[in-house]
């Protein structure tokens, strides 16, 4: 008799245990996008439409931020992708502004190496003075303004970033509940920006929790997680010439590899950089740190030489920047989810460099790729 009712008290605390478990393991799937958005968050930065290129060049340095949206009078623009998202008072409901689009630095840059102002016919003075309604849409990462409804749930948001979107306005008083996809038309009181780090942050502070364990362990490699395809420079490459590459290929950074010493190579041109020695990182963001007045000169310097002036110069060194352009974020095919993660917030970069042990390019792991693995094993997981 004893023992039954012993056996009865295992099973029940068995049982108790199950539900809590079971109750951990919901716990990320109801949390919702809101919950991503802390509530000390500043208000979205933006620019608006008359802004010049130098205004928003400085309110990207000043705000630490790799994209803006940009605010027009409403009736008057088509928004990027032929979207509608509207600011309108709180109150009344009248509308006070249009998000027409959202510039990002790959934006500015691709502005920048017009041949005009490579060759001397129009100095960068006059390119950065331009309004940046101008330039909206030069890239393809600008060409649609998202919007993401704060209560979709955050296996719904990963699907959206997995895609590739990079960034979302997500609306505060919304007047659509429950909407589980990126948006073209809204109308709000306020938004807020919500980025693929913002949802890997959060993912890294829950990465302990049952849901994620088990796919926070497992190594990159398995998970399908690395992209084998990566184009470079050479530590050749001007400046000039890099940014021109990443406009055509439509990349936000570059690695830069370590020129063949025996063969001859063109290093106005992306090359194959796999298997060759990783340098550095060339990114549109690096240019956030050089002050305009020499940025026409810097442009014919080597890309090399670039990072390394830019790592000792004053505006670098004052400024926060977490990683310097010559720091390698890189990481082996057999370092796990959670390593990774980890790098990529911690250094506040878009891509982890995979190497070998000696530290040849193998591959990379972008945050696309992370929050993708991360949402397939969640998905097998439940099914």
């Amino acid at each position: 008799m004893q023992s039954t009712i012993l056996e009865l008290k295992s099973h029940d605390n068995m049982k108790q245990s199950n539900n809590n478990n079971s109750c951990e393991r919901q716990r990320l799937r109801d949390k919702k996008v809101r919950d991503v958005l802390t509530p000390d968050r500043r208000r979205l930065v933006e620019v608006p439409y008359t802004a010049s290129l130098a205004h928003t060049m400085n309110t990207l340095v000043a705000n630490r931020v790799v994209a803006v949206p940009v605010a027009a009078p409403p009736g008057h623009w088509i928004g990027a992708g032929g979207s509608m998202i509207l600011e309108s008072d709180k109150q009344t409901g009248s509308v006070r502004k249009h998000y027409i689009g959202m510039v990002t630095m790959l934006d500015v840059l691709s502005h920048i190496a017009q041949d005009d102002v490579v060759r001397g016919g129009c100095h960068l003075d006059q390119r950065m003075a331009v309004p940046v309604s101008e330039i909206i849409g030069h890239c393809l990462e600008s060409l649609s303004l998202w919007t993401l409804n704060p209560n979709t749930s955050i296996p719904d948001c990963m699907e959206v970033f997995s895609k590739g979107i990079h960034r979302a306005l997500v609306p505060i008083d919304s007047h659509m509940e429950n909407i589980a996809v990126v948006e073209l038309a809204e109308s709000a009181s306020s938004y807020r920006m919500l980025t693929q780090m913002d949802l890997l942050r959060f993912l890294k502070a829950h990465a302990s929790e049952p849901e994620l364990r088990g796919v926070m362990s497992h190594t990159v490699s398995q998970l399908g997680g690395v992209t084998g395809i990566i184009f470079g420079v050479t530590h050749r490459a001007k400046v000039i010439q890099a940014i021109k590459c990443m406009r055509t290929a439509a990349l936000n950074a570059v690695p830069i590899v370590e020129a063949s010493s025996g063969l001859r190579e063109d290093h106005s041109q992306l090359i194959n950089g796999k298997g060759r020695k990783l340098i550095g990182t060339f990114s549109s963001t690096d240019l956030r740190g050089c002050p305009i007045s020499e940025m026409q000169s810097w442009l014919q310097e080597s890309v090399l030489d670039f990072t390394e002036t830019l790592s000792a110069s004053p505006s670098h060194t004052a400024s926060t920047q977490v990683t310097s352009p010559r720091e390698l974020v890189a990481c082996r095919g057999e370092s796990n989810l959670a390593e990774v993660i980890d790098k990529a917030v911690t250094k506040q970069v878009h891509r982890v460099w995979v190497v070998d042990q000696q530290g040849l390019l193998d591959g990379l792991v972008s945050l696309t790729d992370m929050i993708s693995v991360t949402r397939a094993s969640l998905l097998s997981e439940s099914s």
